[in-house]
């Protein structure tokens, strides 16, 4: 008997660096997946050595550790807590959600040395087809709120590579509490919005976020083209910043047609084989 963990993906619409902050946030999982496949044996281990390493620190047995994804590395789509949720599954089956996405967030912490909120293991934890999901981090509460037909979002490709665990995020930022209150009160702004306020919000979020100072000049350059790009409505830089992806809000699929519209997606999926 062996186990497979399939996690997906997560797109943050708004509510950025607000998880360690005890504010709000409102992504939604994508159809983009990490499976986890989990092969007992007598003993040893193989796999990947993060990997490995990653499901010894959890005292998962011996086992045969195979993985493949979707989704990309360093592009704010959060591959690394896809992972680690999907070790914590792997190892532990279908416990309490909340607990899970805690032990996940440690092994990002211990193993991992990413310096992560919640937000990331939540929104996929917590997914659910057709839905955002509403997290409040100051309760750890979760709403469903069904995904608007007209919320057309794409993933721009930054094309910085970033590695989370090497940058230096300054708790004490003098800006910090002015972004969290501001970015809080977009995040009740969006909720049943129309696209173009939507578009609107985005835009002052990502405008935050440099102040914050998390983002580069190239991201700001490239967020600034499209936000100028007929038919697009909103953009902002996404996931911890320095790079990655820039979620771009579009009128319909025929704006920016290189590039096709996400697609929400369930929670991570445990399969007994």
């Amino acid at each position: 008997m062996h186990r497979r963990v399939t996690v997906p993906a997560r797109v943050n619409i708004i509510g950025e660096h607000t998880d360690y902050g005890q504010g709000l946030a409102l992504p939604f999982a994508i159809n983009r997946y990490l499976v986890l496949t989990i092969k007992p044996r007598e003993s040893g281990y193989s796999g990947d050595e993060t990997v490995v390493a990653l499901w010894q620190a959890i005292g998962g047995p011996p086992a045969d550790l195979t993985v493949s994804s979707e989704i990309a590395q360093g592009k704010g789509m959060s591959s690394s807590a896809a992972l680690c949720l999907a070790i914590v599954l792997g190892q532990y089956g279908n416990i309490d959600p909340l607990e899970a996405c805690k032990k996940a967030q440690s092994l990002e912490h211990d193993v991992l040395n990413t310096p992560c909120g919640l937000l990331d293991q939540m929104a996929m934890m917590y997914a659910k087809s057709q839905h955002c999901t509403m997290i409040d981090f100051s309760t750890m509460e979760v709403e469903h709120l069904v995904l608007p037909e007209n919320w057309i979002f794409k993933l721009v490709d930054s094309n910085i590579h970033r590695n989370l665990s090497e940058m230096n995020y300054n708790s004490a930022n003098d800006f910090l509490n002015q972004h969290l209150i501001s970015e809080n009160q977009r995040v009740k702004q969006a909720v049943g919005a129309k696209p173009e306020t939507l578009g609107q919000l985005l835009n002052q979020s990502h405008d935050s976020l440099k102040q914050l100072g998390v983002s580069t000049s190239e991201v700001d350059n490239l967020v600034e083209n499209l936000q100028q790009t007929d038919g697009v409505l909103g953009a902002r830089m996404m996931g911890g910043g320095f790079g990655g992806m820039i979620l771009v809000l579009v009128e319909n699929d025929a704006v920016l047609p290189n590039y096709l519209p996400v697609v929400s997606s369930r929670a991570p999926l445990l399969e007994e084989l």
